[in-house]
């Protein structure tokens, strides 16, 4: 089992800046990536970033390209999403996943069902 705790959420302005903090625990050296999901009120769940375990590969959603970054610090066994020029329309509940599975290489890391673990979701809000 993995357990992972999400933090860093919260309420800014647009063109402001938050950096979410996904710690991982457990029976971690089985991961093979790490994600980030949102789900907007009324929305589907989106994928938004991934990042290999060994912090080499990145991944980006369109949407946030640019905005934001992935990175991993292996001695924390933490995952962090710096959030950039954030917009009212990333106003959502970002939760942080882990996946187990060599299927989460190649579009793997893209879908929910290839993450096996999931964080509880931290909310953050952009105001206009």
């Amino acid at each position: 089992q993995v357990q992972l705790v999400e933090s860093g959420g919260g309420l800014v302005q647009a063109g402001g800046s938050l950096r979410l903090s996904c710690a991982a625990s457990g029976r971690t050296f089985s991961s093979v990536g790490m994600g980030w999901f949102r789900q907007a009120p009324g929305k589907e769940r989106d994928f938004v970033a991934a990042i290999s375990w060994s912090g080499k590969s990145t991944y980006y959603a369109d949407s946030i390209s640019g905005r934001f970054t992935i990175s991993r610090d292996s001695a924390k066994n933490t995952v962090y999403l710096q959030m950039n020029s954030l917009k009212p329309e990333d106003t959502a509940v970002y939760y942080c996943a882990a996946s187990a599975r060599q299927s989460w290489w190649g579009m793997g890391h893209l879908e929910q069902y290839e993450y096996d673990y999931w964080g509880q979701g931290t909310q953050v809000t952009v105001s206009s």
